[in-house]
């Protein structure tokens, strides 16, 4: 989706198009009415993103708000990348029960030559303006940032939920700490912003920016939030030091593999945030593609988009290569360890009828706790969710990644054969009816 600057889409549609994968407009009024300005007068919207380059690698949950940050710019609005060269020598306090250790200069400035590599891969160069708050924040005078620190009250900075438990529960705030909000939102000022946006926790410094603006006579940005993507274990935020992260540099048939891995909940979440498929067509991939298929499409798109489609193409192949077409009928290694495993101990009741006679329902957490897959029924339930399971059934031509505790087997008078990987090991359990 492409737009002139003197040729902007009719605001619902441009409304419509930025909606989607968005968290919360404040407020969503200002918002069309600055959009309906821009379209009269053909200037674009000023559109904010600002990140401190605290960590050398983006990854995919950062992915999520610079999106939106080329949504805006495919509708023909300026978008504007902040590096924080100077707020990443504080530290953002934000989700902190502790100070952070402040960056050094020479840290910061090799981190953010690193950013704007990476953003690149989302963003076009050539619609993108690249800024850093050093340019305004290092020429502050003694003089500026008490006028600054007087538009904002201590009471104030302590309705943020990190600021007000660390201090009920007496732990340390320093002050520079509480200057970060302000920094952050004196940007907006500088940048004179129509827009900010950031992730749901970002919401507090995106709001102190809209009354900052007011303070020094300017209209109130509008603040866009995106959600927060969960990491590849489907619970805790997408973080390279929780180990649940894709980044956005890693080879194509990794980047590809740790999509295959997360669970089919959560494929439709990072369809969402992650790609540009609409709402409407999401919701009938949900019920007219396999689940395999669609997670499938997801990888390729996710990789196509921060290498090739040609990378994209072979991770594909390569992934399949190796994770499902080794199990298979006639490639199977003679040497496989069999457990024998009674119906009756993994009966799954209530299960939904099969097609067929003989078709039943076995509980297989269960099964790879018996076979020595898993180590509990929790841990086999984390390993399903995560896609670490792969199997082939006695009546399949070709394994398949499981993510569900259920699975229909078929009975033909002898027990079913089912060939279970996970990992390295590999088990033939023989399911006895």
């Amino acid at each position: 989706m492409s737009f002139l600057m003197s040729n902007f889409a009719p605001v619902d549609e441009q409304l419509t198009y930025l909606k989607k994968g968005s968290a919360e407009i404040i407020r969503e009024g200002e918002l069309r009415a600055k959009l309906e300005k821009s379209r009269t007068t053909g200037k674009p919207l000023r559109v904010k993103l600002g990140m401190d380059p605290t960590a050398p690698d983006l990854h995919l949950g950062h992915t999520v708000v610079l999106r939106k940050l080329k949504h805006f710019q495919d509708l023909g609005h300026t978008a504007v990348f902040l590096i924080g060269d100077f707020t990443g020598m504080i530290g953002d306090p934000t989700g902190r029960s502790a100070t952070r250790p402040p960056l050094s200069r020479e840290q910061v400035e090799q981190n953010a030559e690193t950013y704007k590599a990476q953003v690149f891969k989302i963003l076009d160069p050539k619609k993108t303006v690249i800024d850093f708050n050093r340019r305004w924040m290092g020429a502050f005078t003694s003089d500026d940032f008490v006028r600054l620190m007087a538009k904002y009250t201590v009471s104030q900075l302590l309705e943020r939920e990190d600021f007000h438990k660390r201090f009920q529960e007496e732990k340390p705030i320093s002050v520079h700490e509480l200057l970060y909000p302000l920094v952050q939102g004196y940007d907006s000022v500088a940048l004179e912003a129509d827009v900010e946006l950031g992730g749901t926790d970002q919401k507090f410094n995106l709001l102190v920016g809209r009354e900052l603006q007011r303070s020094y006579g300017q209209e109130s940005q509008v603040v866009l939030t995106t959600p927060i993507l969960e990491g590849l274990d489907g619970v805790q935020k997408m973080s390279k030091s929780l180990g649940n992260a894709i980044g956005i540099h890693e080879p194509p048939l990794e980047m590809y593999g740790k999509i295959m891995s997360i669970s089919d909940g959560m494929m439709w979440r990072y369809y969402e945030l992650l790609t540009d498929v609409q709402v409407a067509d999401i919701e009938k991939m949900k019920t007219a593609t396999h689940p395999m298929a669609a997670k499938k499409d997801l990888a390729r798109r996710i990789v196509a988009d921060f290498h090739s489609a040609e990378a994209a193409e072979k991770a594909g192949g390569d992934w399949a290569k190796h994770r499902q077409r080794e199990l298979r009928p006639d490639n199977l290694p003679n040497d496989i360890d069999e457990v024998r495993v009674s119906y009756e101990k993994i009966r799954l009741d209530g299960a939904p009828p099969g097609a067929g006679d003989g078709y039943l329902w076995v509980r297989l957490d269960r099964l790879l706790v018996i076979c020595g897959l898993a180590e509990s029924v929790t841990d086999a339930g984390r390993k399903l969710k995560a896609g670490s399971v792969y199997l082939l059934r006695s009546d399949g031509t070709q394994g398949e990644t499981w993510t569900t505790p259920g699975l229909p087997v078929v009975f033909h008078g002898t027990p079913a054969r089912v060939v279970i990987r996970v990992g390295k090991k590999m088990i033939a359990a023989l399911i006895e009816p």
